[in-house]
């Protein structure tokens, strides 16, 4: 790399430093992880499995393009190159490349999506935590490096004892069986090689992921494999904040993307629409959008989608909206633990300039600043739905991403993989602790 790619990177850095500290829904979020206190290492490590959330492990593509939306733009490539992040989304120009490689392509007549022609797309790291700790090749942007680093002093190995399961995070579950088939031999892999059952841990839309996986396993194969669910800070009734991400756009905070040009990108993934607060459990009066000519709840998605000219959007839903929303019991022991007592959006108001214009005002509930509680807090129904225990645990004042970061988390973790949390909850003889 040349003087201009320094450049670019020094640029990227000051980048993410000047990013918001709880910024949104993705994970661009801390440049420099907080660093973990050396623990005494433990001899009785449960392996563990982290699923991370939206946006949070990397992509590769490869291209071989037919045309492009710019001169500027690579038609072609000879080796894998960083999808996400990519240094380009950072530049005027170079965010329409980045948009046009790593867009879906919908189908209305097969629901099924495609890469964008001539754009191949890959996952790199499956079963390691490269790809979950830092989410660039610098290692600027961490995600899960300080949650692993904590487990690692505690006498986890990485790549062994803990291991990342990335996925394209682009595609709602229904597209991605092929991940699913992965995962299931991964936790047959770590059980028959250390023989004891299998934590999983997920965290935002993580957490879905590995509910609908565990929805459709046997029960005496969970059983076997599975000795629980970590489940952390995930939008079990959808988040709110989809619902802006659809129709305006929102950079979370990085401050050469408007929130219009990444809007084009946002309404090419399936799991946006897919994360659409459930009709299932949220109230049919509640206004999620709110403008002069018209108030939208539940009941108006495919009207909102049409106002805001984003059909596909309406059809996406449908094909993804049954996947986890019944929120059937995973049947594991679960610890559900989420942050509240921020204040979290869950009505956007705008003005004329709908939808091509940002939100002048919000209506708020409370939550982790980026989903509400009442969602977070939906794993509650669980107690009582199923025979293995449900653990809930809300941290006050701990916002969406600090749950991977927080020390008091990292700790809860560790006491849950050691057997310790049991203990703790017997004595406290409750379900939901609030710390």
């Amino acid at each position: 790399m040349g003087s201009a790619g320094h450049m670019c990177w020094a640029l990227l850095a000051v980048v993410l430093l000047g990013l918001h500290h709880s910024a949104g829904f993705w994970i661009v979020n801390v440049v420099f992880p907080p660093s973990t206190k050396t623990k005494i290492p433990s001899n009785n490590t449960s392996p563990l499995i982290i699923v991370p959330g939206n946006l949070g492990n990397r992509l590769e593509a490869k291209i071989d393009k037919p045309t492009l939306v710019h001169w500027f733009c690579y038609k072609k490539t000879e080796n894998w190159f960083p999808l996400w992040i990519d240094l380009n989304m950072f530049m005027p120009i170079g965010v329409d490349c980045w948009i046009d490689n790593i867009r879906l392509v919908y189908n209305r007549t097969t629901r099924r999506s495609s890469n964008s022609p001539g754009v191949q797309v890959r996952v790199p790291g499956f079963g390691e935590t490269y790809s979950i700790e830092f989410l660039d090749y610098n290692k600027l942007a961490g995600y899960f490096h300080t949650t692993v680093e904590h487990l690692v002093n505690v006498g986890y190995v990485r790549n062994e004892t803990v291991r990342g399961a990335p996925y394209d995070w682009r595609l709602a579950p229904n597209e991605n069986a092929a991940y699913f088939l992965k995962l299931q031999e991964l936790v047959e892999e770590m059980y028959n090689q250390y023989e004891k059952p299998v934590y999983l841990l997920g965290h935002s839309m993580g957490s879905h992921y590995v509910l609908y996986f565990l929805n459709h396993q046997p029960k005496p194969w969970k059983d076997k494999y599975i000795r629980g669910f970590i489940s952390l800070a995930a939008p079990w009734g959808g988040a709110v904040k989809a619902l802006r991400v659809l129709t305006s756009g929102e950079n979370d905070g990085i401050p050469m993307l408007s929130n219009i040009k990444i809007r084009e990108e946002q309404r090419m993934m399936t799991t946006n629409p897919w994360l659409l607060p459930s009709e299932e459990v949220w109230p049919e009066d509640h206004v999620f959008i709110s403008t002069p000519a018209f108030n939208y709840t539940h009941r108006d998605y495919k009207r909102l989608f049409t106002d805001i000219s984003f059909e596909d959007g309406w059809h996406m839903w449908e094909d993804t909206k049954n996947l986890t929303s019944a929120l059937h019991p995973p049947g594991v022991e679960v610890w559900c633990m989420y942050g509240v007592g921020l204040p979290t959006p869950v009505t956007h108001i705008y003005n004329e300039e709908f939808p091509d214009g940002d939100p002048v005002d919000f209506v708020y509930a409370d939550g982790d600043d980026t989903v509400d509680s009442f969602s977070m807090g939906l794993c509650k129904r669980w107690v009582g739905q199923q025979e293995k225990p449900v653990h809930v645990t809300e941290y006050r004042g701990l916002a969406h991403l600090d749950m991977v970061f927080h020390e008091k988390v990292l700790n809860q973790i560790q006491q849950i993989l050691e057997g310790k949390s049991d203990q703790m909850l017997q004595c406290c003889s409750r379900s939901l602790l609030v710390i």
